[in-house]
């Protein structure tokens, strides 16, 4: 059962409706074309970061979510001559993995929340053979927007946040404050906890759990400032354990149920750490499209910012 505090939270920043009644994308119609041209004006160097971990089997997952499996690679052709002898030979390979395994967005219909998905809809819409009918991955054709970096570590002095750190929209105001600029309307927010340098040192199961991450509180600062998706450098997105007793994965429910917001896990925000720092901004255009798996409550998803 949710908390008086978390209903009090959804209350105050549900959008149903807001877009319409058959709106499937929730606050990325914030993302409108002049928001993206302003978000181009912002490139001045041309300098290009990478933001996606490696796909690989070993990469992110644990074991602790069951099924979603690091990739797993295998060659079904190798320099196979298709023609004939001596003709141009092809190399093809498949991948299985969980959609949400590494880098990824999820979809509106990854949470739900008392049989409702976004925008009213009922969550069995979502079926084991069909996927998600609405609000499906796919539905989203492009995802080009202004990217500002909060990094909140560096704000706070430290180079990675303690594993029981929960983002307050405090900190956020003071990453703001150290990136010189304002978070607007049909901006994508990348929150810096440091938490990914334990995954990049080797130690998987100390990046998964315990970890810092989105407190409650956060929501409401994302709606008041129209941000159309958010993304962090944990597992979890929000901080787990959960901060509300008994409450489980309360900010994604507030995010993609209530608010209609895309929200990003497991993004590599170090070298965009590094180079903000190095070039005394951190604003930048930001492209991190969706693969329009069909049905698909998840994604993977290779973000690059444009400095």
């Amino acid at each position: 059962m949710a908390s008086p505090e978390f209903l009090d939270i959804a209350k105050r920043v549900n959008n149903w409706g807001r877009w319409g009644s058959d709106d499937e994308i929730g606050t990325l119609n914030l993302i409108t074309d002049e928001v993206v041209r302003a978000a181009a004006a912002t490139v001045r160097t041309g300098r290009r970061v990478a933001l996606a971990v490696p796909l690989s089997q070993q990469g992110i997952q644990t074991g602790m979510i069951p099924g979603r499996v690091n990739p797993l690679h295998s060659m079904i052709a190798v320099n196979w001559e298709m023609f004939g002898p001596k003709t141009i030979a092809t190399s093809d390979d498949v991948v299985t993995m969980g959609l949400q395994a590494g880098t990824h967005w999820d979809a509106l219909t990854h949470i739900s929340r008392d049989g409702r998905i976004y925008n009213g809809r009922p969550a069995d819409t979502i079926t084991a053979h069909g996927g998600a009918a609405v609000s499906g991955i796919e539905k989203i054709p492009h995802l080009v927007s202004r990217g500002v970096l909060l990094d909140v570590a560096k704000a706070r002095g430290v180079e990675r946040l303690p594993s029981d750190h929960a983002v307050t929209p405090e900190d956020l105001e003071a990453a703001e404050e150290l990136a010189a600029t304002t978070v607007r309307a049909g901006d994508i927010v990348l929150v810096r906890t440091g938490q990914m340098q334990l995954f990049l040192a080797g130690d998987r199961h100390g990046y998964a759990v315990p970890s810092p991450g989105i407190s409650v509180r956060c929501p409401e600062w994302f709606h008041a400032r129209d941000v159309a998706a958010v993304a962090t450098d944990t597992l979890t997105f929000e901080i787990f354990p959960p901060e509300l007793e008994g409450v489980w994965l309360a900010v994604h429910a507030l995010h993609l149920v209530e608010m209609g917001m895309l929200q990003g896990q497991n993004w590599n925000l170090e070298p965009l750490s590094v180079a903000c720092a190095e070039e005394s901004r951190y604003e930048f255009l930001l492209s991190a499209m969706p693969e329009p798996f069909v049905g698909a409550t998840g994604t993977p998803v290779a973000p690059v910012a444009i400095l």
